[in-house]
């Protein structure tokens, strides 16, 4: 099965306006998202609402399109992006991977374990998850927790620990099992993408803040892919100088 990535890269953040654009050991954060992605996927576009990035992209020799400004998820601009290119060329593939354009530490083997989902029949929307290796990771309130039944497929996306143990200090709860989170990296066919954006926001979806949820909700089926790879999304400043700190070692002792 073939695949086109696709990196939604908005300019407006409320904590880190033009995001995509920020110098992270001397190349723009999109820039190390798109090769990243280069290393597992031969076909990515970048999806944007401001002509700077677009700009950006194409200077370093990767491709992008202008989508509209007024999308409320990634998802909605991978659509509107993919709908764009494929009226240009009509045999590009047609299972999408949406990849985040925060995520400068992306490893190619998430995107691999993605793509591995769609091995599974019948799979036509898939995430990815790793597991939990600290309690603190349990207290840390900007991950989003996930279960799935015994067949790999979710069950439910929260932005609260779950499952809960109970009876149990939170600090021991990697004791009774594994706990997973998520990594917000997806992949849906076309068919699947579009129906998935032609759906009102859910409940569940609205009160988590958590898109998937009404995918969920709607009665359909999200693969769920575990991957060891952990990778650090830029959120915050602080995340941002953490990031820097990681990629500029990186960078020096790759010229060791």
């Amino acid at each position: 099965m073939d695949f086109i990535g696709i990196i939604p890269a908005r300019y407006a953040s409320t904590r880190l306006p033009g995001k995509p654009l920020i110098d992270i050991a001397g190349k723009p954060m999109i820039r190390h998202v798109y090769e990243q992605a280069g290393r597992a996927l031969d076909q990515i576009w970048v999806a944007t609402d401001h002509p700077e990035i677009l700009e950006t992209v194409e200077r370093f020799g990767g491709r992008a399109i202008l989508t509209h400004g007024d999308h409320s998820t990634g998802s909605s601009r991978c659509l509107e992006a993919y709908e764009s290119i494929r009226r240009n060329d009509p045999d590009i593939p047609d299972t999408i991977i949406n990849i985040q354009g925060d995520e400068p530490m992306l490893h190619p083997g998430q995107i691999e374990a993605l793509m591995d989902c769609f091995s599974h029949a019948g799979t036509d929307f898939a995430t990815l998850v790793t597991t939990v290796e600290h309690a603190e990771e349990l207290e840390n309130e900007s991950e989003v927790f996930v279960t799935f039944d015994l067949r790999g497929r979710a069950l439910y996306f929260s932005r609260s620990v779950i499952p809960a143990v109970r009876g149990v200090e939170r600090a021991r709860w990697l004791e009774h099992g594994n706990f997973y989170k998520h990594l917000g990296l997806y992949a849906y066919s076309y068919s699947a993408l579009k129906a998935f954006c032609s759906l009102p926001p859910s409940r569940l979806e609205l009160l988590e803040g958590l898109e998937q949820n009404r995918w969920l909700e709607s009665g359909g089926e999200i693969r769920v892919g575990i991957t060891g790879h952990h990778s650090i999304p830029v959120d915050t400043e602080e995340d941002l100088l953490k990031v820097r700190r990681l990629l500029s070692a990186k960078s020096v002792k790759k010229h060791e």
